[in-house]
């Protein structure tokens, strides 16, 4: 199931509609009648997408099925793209090693010159990876992350102002992923079953400062803070598990492909990552997850930068596409 949030005319509250025959159909067009006493119970609040996303798989088909047969004429639609819901956390992991390597490679390639060099000869000579390109040893044991600022996501067509203090504004194709159960020292299954849906997420980042913060012994600030965007549209997680690990992913800038990807090759599974997330520490609803950079996603791999009045399209298979212009 396609979900997202839409404004009606003459109506505050943003309601939640779900995605029938290329049409967006309110979902509380679909809930029971008020003599439906026993079936209302069981029905959420149609504003709040966590509780959508946390209704059993029988109560969701049922709704589909009902949109489905939904005939009649819609109007008052407004198109504007909304945030599909606030996040309540923001967790970003590092799932593919490949990325890891390809990123370190370009940051060397733009910034230290010199030794880029050196490398480039190192592997050249040895066909080996060098050794600093490679994460670090705690990667190997461990799905480590960062966490981020998570009142700064934005959605569709939210213009992104490039940030004062850089020259060097890099976009990120990432999977996002949304839980909606609570985890405690929970085991992959758990995390797994506790993901409730799927967006496409852009971790914007300031390249030419992020390495120094990090250096500093804390991690990135003003690096990432600044924004983050997520797709308007939340995809089930029973739609996109069966193809979770074999999903292929797009980078477009001002309608260019600029680089195929996809997510085959992560190193660790996002139930690995979230449970790690979990060891002795309460996970709510509402929390939002990256997966990383899918390797080759971002320009300081693929070399492909952002500047004002670029373009950048993200898109996974089956997930969907967001798109932002960079002011």
């Amino acid at each position: 199931m396609k979900i997202k949030r839409l404004q009606l005319k003459n109506d505050p509250t943003p309601t939640l509609a779900i995605l029938s025959r290329d049409r967006w159909i309110p979902l509380k067009l679909l809930s029971p009648s008020e003599n439906q006493q026993s079936q209302k119970t069981i029905d959420p609040d149609f504003t709040d997408m966590i509780a959508v996303l946390q209704a059993e798989q029988s109560m969701r088909d049922k709704w589909q099925a009902l949109a489905d047969d939904f005939n009649d004429e819609l109007s008052g639609i407004e198109d504007t793209p909304l945030l599909p819901f606030h996040p309540r956390s923001y967790r970003d992991f590092m799932l593919f090693e490949q990325h890891v390597i390809n990123a370190s490679r370009g940051y060397a390639r733009r910034f230290m010159p010199i030794s880029y060099r050196f490398a480039a000869a190192y592997e050249s000579l040895f066909k080996l990876t060098f050794p600093k390109f490679r994460p670090h040893p705690l990667w190997y044991k461990k799905p480590i992350y960062y966490m981020g600022n998570h009142l700064n996501f934005v959605t569709n067509q939210y213009p992104v102002t490039f940030p004062s203090y850089t020259k060097a504004l890099d976009y990120e194709l990432e999977l996002g992923v949304v839980i909606v159960k609570h985890l405690k020292n929970a085991t992959e299954k758990e995390a797994m079953d506790a993901i409730g849906g799927f967006v496409v997420f852009n971790d914007f980042s300031a390249r030419d400062i992020q390495l120094a913060e990090m250096r500093s012994g804390f991690g990135p600030v003003k690096a990432k803070h600044f924004i983050n965007a997520i797709s308007s549209t939340i995809v089930t997680a029973d739609e996109i598990m069966p193809y979770l690990y074999n999903l292929s992913g797009e980078v477009r800038i001002n309608g260019k492909t600029i680089v195929t990807t996809s997510t085959s090759d992560m190193d660790y599974t996002l139930g690995e990552a979230i449970a790690y997330a979990s060891l002795d520490e309460q996970l709510y609803p509402g929390e939002f997850f990256g997966s990383g950079t899918l390797p080759n996603g971002c320009g300081m791999e693929n070399g492909h930068w952002l500047k004002p009045e670029d373009t950048i399209e993200l898109e996974i298979e089956k997930v969907g596409t967001l798109e932002n212009s960079i002011v």
